[in-house]
């Protein structure tokens, strides 16, 4: 079933909104009388198709259809969400909540994007109150995963439960709000921040560029993994959480912060901001700082993901939902080689020259070879119980160049096998277009000796299936080839 979200503002937040949404195959029509609106959104749609499917090691879901819409009816009346983004001044709001209720599902979801005002308040007055909810993201939307959905008991816990597993199914992580208050949880600590920055900048303590070294060299790192409390926990050390509290609770007495106090925000204090901004970051354009910004958050969260350790973490059970929503059991057909592979080619996995690296090539043909080893029944048990697969030798021909954002498919034939060998050969596609091949010699090892020995009888027979119906085939080109210099002249 698709889905369909409409997306009442399309600027950078509702832009957001509407690739992760498309990007995770449902449909999405978006209003904005904004006559610049269509190329607004086609800028951030360009960065979400270059970095998201990154993200994950798993083919993300054909892209739903992208309509805009000429009037506000025709955006939501099918809708099953709706998403709005529209300035923030609370009459604006009330009075598209308004509109949309008169022509929208009852049973759709209301979310909005809005940083400051409580859901009370946006449903004050609204025909159904128990539609509308506060569904906070953070730019870019597309990337990070966090939502605050903040809710009052006029949306009731069934309401509230469609919402979590419709935004869990696109990767976001909803963090459920049960009290209101103004600004939410996230942006009251990044008001915080920012206020203490403020008065470091003025008083000539520290400028722009280092206050934003001290965060993304620092705590920033530990933050964007563990949080806060958590963080102090461990600071706390083998005494934990109370050795941390009575060793530095006094120090919430010392004038450490000017919180409370916020220094004139006139002219000369964001002319002296803007002009070390302009020193620390002009040498870029906002297109070249987003792209920047967009490969640095693919990088670390894929390199969390490595550890299964926070967005890590949530990164592995998307990708477990992708696997489950976007596959049917096939049938099995031993006379064809058998797909060991599909998957996106992320952005770190390419080189100087734009295009997948050499390692990666032997990766991807690496986790072919495992897949077809958990197929004859060589897999996560039997390795626990002590029998494996050793590579003993490769051959991999590089026919053409892959790029990153594209879905390469590995196809496998078993060339020979049987007691302790296993002969595989992979072909890797984009499309129907050959864009490697790898060749790979395995001899099965019990793990406890470390020594070559022959395979369980189940997994040998399962094997040996696989070797006979592939014998039927041509033999690929290519196949036993190694090697060979060119003569001296």
């Amino acid at each position: 079933m698709t889905h369909t979200a409409a997306i009442i503002g399309g600027g950078v937040i509702g832009g957001g909104w509407a690739a992760r949404f498309l990007l995770n195959g449902w449909d999405v029509h978006v209003f904005d009388p904004d006559p610049e609106a269509e190329r607004k959104l086609g800028q951030v749609l360009a960065n979400a198709r270059r970095s998201l499917p990154g993200l994950t090691d798993v083919a993300l879901p054909t892209e739903g259809r992208l309509q805009f819409c000429t009037t506000l009816q025709g955006a939501v009346e099918h809708a099953d969400w709706i998403q709005e983004s529209v300035p923030e001044r609370l009459e604006i709001k009330h009075k598209t909540m308004a509109a949309i209720q008169q022509v929208c599902r009852p049973e759709a979801v209301i979310g909005s994007s809005t940083s400051g005002f409580k859901p009370s308040e946006l449903q004050a007055g609204a025909a159904r109150p128990e539609q509308i909810m506060v569904c906070h993201p953070f730019n870019p939307v597309y990337l990070l995963p966090l939502v605050e959905v903040v809710t009052t008991p006029q949306n009731g816990s069934e309401r509230i439960d469609v919402v979590k597993t419709l935004l869990q199914g696109v990767g976001m992580y909803p963090l459920h709000l049960k009290k209101e208050i103004d600004a939410h949880v996230a942006d009251r600590f990044l008001e915080a921040v920012w206020r203490e920055a403020l008065w470091l900048v003025k008083d000539g303590i520290a400028t722009t560029e280092e206050i934003d070294d001290a965060i993304r060299y620092g705590f920033g790192i530990r933050w964007a993994q563990m949080g806060l409390f958590e963080t102090y926990r461990v600071a706390g050390g083998e005494a934990g959480m109370k050795h941390f509290m009575a060793q530095f609770g006094p120090a919430l007495k010392w004038p450490w912060t000017k919180l409370m106090d916020v220094p004139d925000f006139n002219d000369d204090l964001v002319d002296l901001i803007a002009g070390q901004s302009d020193d620390q970051s002009g040498a870029y354009t906002i297109t070249e700082l987003e792209q920047i910004r967009d490969n640095n958050l693919v990088a670390m969260m894929r390199a969390l993901k490595t550890q299964d350790w926070g967005v890590g973490a949530l990164l592995t059970k998307h990708e477990d939902h992708l696997r489950e929503s976007g596959t049917e059991p096939q049938p099995v057909d031993h006379t064809a080689p058998v797909v060991t592979g599909n998957r996106v080619v992320p952005l770190d996995w390419t080189d100087y020259n734009g295009h997948m690296n050499e390692a990666r090539y032997l990766q991807a043909f690496a986790d072919a070879t495992d897949q077809f080893m958990a197929i004859i029944g060589c897999d996560a048990a039997y390795i626990a119980a002590g029998g494996s697969y050793f590579t003993a030798e490769t051959h991999i021909r590089h026919l053409d160049e892959v790029n990153a954002g594209q879905i390469i498919r590995i196809e496998t034939t078993a060339l020979g096998g049987g007691g302790k060998k296993l002969h595989l050969w992979h072909e890797m596609y984009v499309a129907e277009k050959m864009i490697a091949t790898g060749e790979h010699f395995l001899l099965h090892v019990d793990l406890k000796t470390r020594k070559p020995s022959p395979a369980s009888p189940a997994v040998d027979s399962a094997l040996k299936e696989w070797v006979e119906a592939h014998g039927e085939r041509p033999r690929p080109e290519g196949a036993g080839r190694a090697i060979v210099s060119s003569p001296p002249r």
